[in-house]
């Protein structure tokens, strides 16, 4: 009698806190859907820009793709006299400082990154190299493995020109999916847009992507560049994005618009998977907005409550019903949250894949959340930290 008192005590303990943590996470997520809403569409006006952009891609390795990266920045329906394409080859092994040479007669420029010691951020050295040679007043970072539409350049210039934001975060999304998996990558990268530009549309910017990423030169120096964070070897776009906002009081806007959206590929393997996923974690450990920090450590816990509930649940049923309760409220909110920004990415098909990625990135999130703050990982053929 009295140990089913304990238990029951413990139990009530236990599921309380579950119940919790499940509603304080439909409470966050409650709150991403309000900020993507907040965001307005930008429409675009035919104006006169006269804004010269320097479009910088570092590359490394990417001769099997980098044709139609720098294809599609050629056919850019903006001023030519106003757009500058710089090319940074970090160290290639393969072609692709031959490719890049190639369509020297067509505009873009080559910057070999000569560097003989060893670095723990290349794509940061080499993206502030190609700033110092740049000449536009906007910075339009992308990466070397990447394609966007022909009014892409135009749609992201119109849209500072408009609100003279210090960075603009723009849309990436995955697509030419060949497996399950890769689908099931696209649906989570989406949210992971949509998270980021939710929080720029509630004012407490948290995260963007480099792969379309835009600032002006004078922010990045005003606010020391990469200075205090150039020995991680990710955060050129989030910790940046952090900076820039700590300086301009939040003066960052997220692009909504379609045209604006920048396509690249899913990882095809598990282990490439993890080894992006743990590179961008990583960056969490050099966070200075304590909130983020909170997020990120409630999320987890929430989750890691979640797989401690199923595996209870095992032997004791009662545990298993609080962790089907906990999946089914985040299912209920993610799906919500979803709806709007597959529907703005034109892939609401990817929902069907919810269910069955909800239970996985539960495992997903709390193994992330500890390999990505500790120890090394394997980037570009290249241990980093």
């Amino acid at each position: 009698m009295f140990l089913n008192l304990i238990f029951l005590e413990i139990y009530n303990v236990v599921s309380y806190l579950s119940l919790i943590l499940a509603i304080l996470y439909v409470v966050v997520v409650a709150s991403f859907i309000k900020g993507w809403h907040r965001l307005v569409p930008f429409q675009y006006s035919a104006t006169q820009a006269g804004t010269a952009v320097s479009i910088i891609v570092a590359a490394r390795n990417e001769a099997d793709k980098i044709h139609e990266t720098i294809n599609a920045l050629l056919a850019q329906d903006y001023d030519k006299d106003l757009t500058e394409i710089i090319f940074i080859d970090d160290h290639s092994t393969d072609d692709t400082a031959a490719i890049i040479s190639s369509y020297g007669d067509r505009g873009v420029r080559l910057i070999s990154l000569k560097e003989d010691r060893p670095l723990n951020s290349y794509k940061k050295k080499a993206i502030q190299t190609a700033i110092a040679g740049a000449s536009g007043q906007l910075i339009i970072t992308t990466d070397a493995d990447c394609r966007m539409g022909t009014k892409w350049l135009k749609t992201i210039v119109a849209f500072y020109e408009e609100k003279r934001y210090k960075m603009i975060s723009s849309p990436v999304a995955y697509d030419e999916e060949k497996s399950f998996f890769e689908r099931a990558q696209s649906l989570e990268f989406l949210y992971l847009i949509g998270l980021g530009a939710s929080t720029i549309g509630n004012s407490k910017p948290s995260t963007c992507n480099g792969a379309n990423l835009a600032y002006e030169r004078e922010a990045f120096y005003e606010v020391g560049g990469f200075q205090g964070i150039d020995d991680l070897a990710s955060g050129d776009d989030e910790l940046l994005l952090h900076k820039i906002a700590a300086r301009y009081d939040n003066h960052i806007g997220f692009l909504k618009n379609r045209d604006a959206i920048v396509y690249t590929h899913a990882k095809p393997t598990l282990s490439e998977f993890l080894q992006q996923r743990k590179r961008w974690a990583s960056k969490s450990t050099r966070y200075k907005n304590k909130s983020i920090i909170v997020l990120g450590i409630f999320i987890w816990l929430f989750n890691l409550s979640i797989l401690l509930n199923l595996l209870i649940g095992i032997g004791l049923m009662a545990y298993l019903k609080v962790a089907l309760l906990q999946l089914l409220l985040k299912m209920a909110v993610e799906f919500i949250f979803l709806v709007d920004v597959t529907g703005f990415a034109r892939r609401k098909k990817l929902l069907v894949l919810l269910p069955l990625l909800n239970i996985l990135h539960v495992l997903y999130i709390i193994y992330i959340g500890i390999a990505g703050n500790s120890g090394k990982y394997n980037w570009k053929d290249r241990m980093v930290r």
